[in-house]
C-alpha cells in the first residue's frame, strides 16, 4: 500500500467514524435521531417556521437522551440580549457544550442581531462559556456576498470560535483550495466540512438550488459529463452518495496544515440510507 493509499484510508476512517449529523427541528426529528448511532453529536438547525424554541426544545431532548446536540442559535432568530441570556441559559443548563452561530436565512431579522458577530460578541458580554463555538464558512463564495466581505467577516468572528463548519460543496478540490486560501490569511480554526447525505438526486438538486451552491451542482455534472451524469444518477438508482467527497478529502485529513477534523453531514432528515452508507464504507 503506497503512502498516499494509506493516507487516503487512515482519513476515510477519521471522517466516517464520528461525523456529525444535521438535522431540522422538525415532527420527523425523534424518528430520524433514532436511526443514528448512541451517542452521535447531531447539528439541531433554526426553523424560519418554528423559530428558535424547536431548536433548544430539540437539543435539550436530545441531550437527554445521551446524544450531543449542537444547537444553530441563529443571530436573525433572536429578539435581543434577554432572549439570547434566557437560550444560551437553558443550554447550558441542559449540559450542552457546542453551539453553532450562523446569522441565520431569515430576511428580516426578528429582534436586534443582524449578524453572528454581533450575536458572537453579546453572548461574551453576557458571559455565557461554551466549550465549542462554531462559525460559518463558504467553499464556493455566497449568493449576496462578495469574497472580500466574507473574508473580513470571519476575520472579526474567528477571535469568539473554536471550529468552522463549511457550507453544503460537493466539490472536495473547492473545499482544500478554500482551506488554503483561510490558512494563508492565518485563519488557524479547525473544519468541520459540510457533505451532503444520501439522497435522491431530484431532490438533492432542488435543495442544492436552494441554498445556493449552483457550482457544486454543475461540479456533479461536469465530472463525467452530461451523459455521465445521467448514467450516474440512473445506475445509482436515482440516489446521490458522498463517496467521491470522501476520497478527495481522506488525504488531507490528518495533515495539521489543513486542519480538517472531520465532516458535518446535512441529511435534510433522512438518516436511514445516509447511516447504512456510512457503516458500509466504514466496515469495506
Amino acid at each position: 500500500m503506497s503512502l498516499t493509499t494509506s493516507k487516503g484510508v487512515e482519513g476515510e476512517s477519521s471522517l466516517l467514524s464520528e461525523p456529525r449529523f444535521e438535522l431540522m427541528p422538525f415532527d420527523s426529528f425523534e424518528g430520524q435521531m433514532e436511526q443514528l448511532p448512541d451517542g452521535a453529536a447531531i447539528a439541531v438547525t433554526a426553523s424560519p417556521q418554528l423559530g428558535l424554541d424547536a431548536t433548544v426544545e430539540w437539543s435539550e431532548k436530545a441531550a437527554a437522551r445521551g446524544y450531543e446536540p449542537i444547537p444553530h442559535v441563529a443571530a436573525r432568530y433572536v429578539e435581543d440580549r434577554d432572549h439570547l441570556d434566557e437560550v444560551a441559559g437553558r443550554l447550558l443548563d441542559a449540559g450542552i457544550t457546542d453551539i453553532f452561530v450562523p446569522g441565520g436565512d431569515r430576511e428580516e431579522p426578528v429582534g436586534e442581531f443582524e449578524s453572528a458577530y454581533e450575536l458572537l460578541t453579546a453572548l461574551d458580554d453576557l458571559g455565557h462559556e461554551f466549550d465549542e463555538v462554531g462559525i460559518t464558512g463558504y467553499p464556493e463564495g455566497h449568493d449576496f456576498l462578495d469574497d472580500r466581505t466574507l473574508a473580513e467577516a470571519m476575520d472579526r468572528k474567528a477571535p469568539y470560535a473554536t471550529y468552522i463548519t463549511t457550507q453544503l460543496c460537493y466539490d472536495p478540490a473547492a473545499v482544500i483550495e478554500w482551506v488554503e486560501t483561510i490558512r494563508d490569511r492565518g485563519v488557524d480554526l479547525p473544519v468541520e466540512v459540510g457533505i451532503p447525505g444520501v439522497m435522491k438526486y431530484q431532490r438533492l438538486l432542488s435543495i442544492s438550488q436552494k441554498v445556493g451552491v449552483g457550482d457544486s451542482i454543475r461540479f456533479l455534472q461536469k465530472t463525467s459529463g452530461i451523459l455521465g451524469f445521467v448514467r450516474q444518477l440512473v445506475g445509482s438508482r436515482g440516489k446521490y452518495t458522498p463517496d467521491a467527497l470522501i476520497d478527495g478529502l481522506a488525504p488531507y485529513v490528518d495533515d495539521p496544515e489543513y486542519g480538517i477534523r472531520g465532516i458535518h453531514i446535512y441529511t435534510f432528515n433522512q438518516t436511514a440510507d445516509t447511516e447504512t452508507w456510512r457503516r458500509e464504507r466504514l466496515n469495506g
